[in-house]
């Protein structure tokens, strides 16, 4: 039995991965889960998955869980979270946190021999170098459960790096694909939330609207798969049936399609990319499928896809600060409290001020990390005074 612990398990990627977990109840068990705000959630997942570990924010949180399952092992705080990623030994950890604070939890479980399934771009975005020669240094393995890296992962099986010419990687573009700059000044969060083909949690589902999911992704399939970003390319694929292509150097493409359900990928990164196995999940029917469109991102209107690219391109603390930046600007934006299109103008004003510093260790990433924050943060409250 693989033991399984899911950080951030009553959010969109924790539900579904325990939804895969159902369907395989003789492969795997259930050792840690987490939860910041969802207690009574979590406590549903405890009646029927009997973890050993759980991880909550608070101390009033805690007393509640050690109430009703005495057994359990209740870990809570800041540093609980970071702490619990490597509790088991060997366990398959699946981090499923919002931002860069998971970027610790996955350093933690690679010391403690643990293979990550992750969901959590911001770990690669901005500390990708130093999390790749890490896993390497212990032998353990990273897996993408992002739709379009497992897709990736799955049309390279076989084939050896040298012999692919480029990965392209395909984006929904989302709910604004053909709105017009002018609108682009009015929309609502409502608007940005309202995903055509994706379930996901707020702040991705933003990060979509805007595109700049797409140019985490770019930086996360560069560290992924040891790619030249001159390699990487981005097409806008509304329907969202295929999930990525890999181009050959003989000119053959390989596609990977599905229908539009992370529990597919999830399962494909549970299993660890060694087998396949069958799953209740909705199949595709070419039959009635009708047509798939291409086009190429709009960078005018959508100007974060280029900055990613250049922040990946110059690296050092560059990718920290604008996921950092980029963070701040979303969730600010999910209050109400700036407009849309502030976002990525916040992410260029940081990044304009970031004199770039080499990168060597997590407390470079982090020192980055702080600044960005604390400088998006004067930015939004200058910006929200005139929203």
């Amino acid at each position: 039995m693989q033991t399984v612990s899911i950080l951030g398990a009553t959010g969109s990627i924790g539900t579904q991965t325990l939804d895969v977990l159902r369907q395989h109840r003789d492969r795997f068990q259930v050792g840690a889960l987490t939860t910041f705000r969802r207690v009574s959630e979590l406590k549903a997942m405890i009646e029927e998955f009997e973890p050993q570990h759980v991880v909550v924010s608070n101390k009033q949180q805690s007393d509640e869980i050690i109430r009703d399952y005495p057994k359990v092992d209740i870990l809570y705080g800041a540093n609980a979270y970071t702490e619990i990623a490597g509790a088991i030994q060997d366990a398959l950890v699946v981090n499923a946190f919002v931002g860069s604070m998971g970027i610790s939890p996955t350093i933690k479980a690679i010391e403690a021999h643990c293979s990550v399934a992750l969901a959590n771009k911001e770990t690669l975005v901005a500390a990708g170098q130093l999390v790749m020669a890490k896993a390497k240094e212990v032998g353990v393995r990273i897996i993408p459960v992002d739709s379009e890296h497992s897709a990736i992962a799955q049309c390279l099986q076989g084939y050896e790096a040298q012999s692919v010419e480029r990965l392209i990687l395909t984006a929904s573009g989302g709910p604004f694909r053909l709105m017009d700059q002018e609108a682009l000044q009015y929309v609502t969060l409502a608007d940005a939330l309202a995903h055509p083909t994706w379930r996901m949690g707020p702040k991705i589902t933003v990060d979509s609207a805007t595109l700049m999911n797409k140019g985490l992704e770019v930086i996360e399939a560069h560290h992924l798969f040891a790619m030249p970003f001159d390699q990487i390319d981005v097409v806008v694929h509304p329907q969202s049936i295929i999930h990525s292509l890999v181009e050959f150097k003989d000119g053959a493409l390989l596609a990977q399609l599905g229908a539009p359900d992370m529990r597919v990928p999830i399962q494909y990164a549970l299993l660890e990319g060694r087998s396949f196995t069958t799953s209740p999940y909705k199949r595709l029917d070419l039959k009635t499928l009708g047509s798939l469109t291409f086009e190429s991102p709009d960078w005018g209107r959508f100007p974060a896809l280029r900055i990613a690219y250049e922040c990946g391109r110059l690296g050092g603390g560059y990718p920290a600060v604008m996921n950092a930046a980029n963070e701040v600007a979303a969730q600010a934006f999910l209050r109400d409290e700036i407009s849309f299109l502030s976002i990525v103008d916040i992410v260029s004003d940081v990044l304009d001020r970031y004199q770039n510093d080499p990168i060597t260790s997590l407390d470079d990433i982090f020192a980055a990390d702080h600044f960005a924050r604390a400088l998006a943060m004067e930015i939004v409250f200058e910006r929200g005074k005139d929203h």
